[in-house]
């Protein structure tokens, strides 16, 4: 505490190099009674299928956050203000060796979050654990999803198995945890081997934007569209840090060149605001291929975006 300095009384406000990491230096909270939004570290990557290291993604975007101050001057909000945000910790898989039984463990943690009212705003690992917290948060019925990524993630087995980072949302279709009419992909490219590999969106009815589309388009009206689709019922936001263009994340397991860039990403966030957003995830984020933590810098940009759309939508409902 200091006396000539009262204001430092708030471990935000103090200097940045400071205190322990959390997200944005909020407070750590073990107890979930008095939180409204839950910031979740998931540190998993047993779902990938190339380069690995996406379980270090949530400490270091906890370290990088620590450059997040807590106003948004091109929106005028406060997170923090608007509701209770608390660093909840992680949600760790006790057998991170069996992916099945891994992403189990994950959905527990999440159902258990679920419970308390706290909507999660999380950290990944690979993509695969949005799955598991699908399970959790859409268990008595199907929600819609604003997903930016390089990827669909709608393909099917792959080496003997269906759950990887490749698949979560073909199997969140298939297991009924997103209505795909009310789904829309945003940022879709990069080289195949298999021309059918993302089929299942648009035979399922997902609003599916390339990468071609967005860039003649634009920003404004990509995300116009996925507004449109999504609608006023609970939606999930899931960011894949590799829908930006490598030269702003080349610290991801599969980075794919022609991106989003990062204003272009930020902007398409803060359009979120008035929806229903029930939670969301930034993931990918791989720290052993960054360069000087700028990938983690940019989730944990993403991460705050998104957290001023959802204290929004908390205070809202309140």
């Amino acid at each position: 505490m200091s006396e000539k300095y009262p204001e430092y009384a708030d471990p935000q406000l103090r200097p940045r190099y400071l205190g322990l990491p959390t997200f944005m230096r909020a407070p750590y909270a073990e107890d979930l009674a008095n939180v409204d939004i839950a910031m979740v570290g998931v540190p998993f990557d047993g779902g990938v299928t190339n380069r690995p290291g996406a379980r270090h993604g949530p400490r270091e975007v906890r370290n990088q956050s620590s450059l997040i101050r807590t106003f948004n001057p091109a929106t005028g909000v406060n997170p923090f203000e608007l509701c209770r945000v608390a660093d909840v910790g992680d949600a760790w898989a006790e057998e991170p060796y069996e992916l099945t039984q891994a992403h189990h463990q994950i959905q527990e943690w999440y159902e258990r979050l679920n419970a308390t009212g706290a909507r999660p705003l999380s950290v990944g690992g690979d993509h695969s654990i949005t799955l598991p917290i699908l399970r959790a948060l859409a268990a008595d019925g199907p929600v819609g999803m604003i997903h930016i990524d390089a990827h669909a993630d709608t393909g099917g087995d792959y080496m003997g198995s269906k759950f990887h980072h490749g698949s979560p949302f073909r199997n969140a279709v298939l297991e009924g945890l997103l209505d795909p009419k009310r789904v829309c992909q945003i940022g879709i490219r990069g080289s195949m081997n298999d021309p059918a590999l993302w089929d299942f969106s648009y035979e399922s009815g997902m609003r599916v934007i390339r990468m071609e589309e967005f860039t003649d388009m634009g920003w404004a009206a990509a995300i116009a569209d996925a507004r449109e689709v999504v609608g006023d019922m609970p939606t999930y936001v899931s960011f894949d840090i590799d829908a930006l263009d490598p030269v702003y994340a080349p610290g991801t397991g599969t980075p794919e060149a022609g991106g989003i860039t990062m204003i272009e990403a930020q902007r398409m966030i803060r359009e979120l605001s008035g929806l229903n957003i029930v939670g969301a995830d930034v993931v990918e984020v791989s720290p052993p291929f960054d360069v000087s933590g700028l990938t983690a810098m940019h989730g944990a940009t993403v991460m705050y975006e998104i957290l001023c759309v959802m204290a929004e939508a908390v205070a809202e409902a309140k």
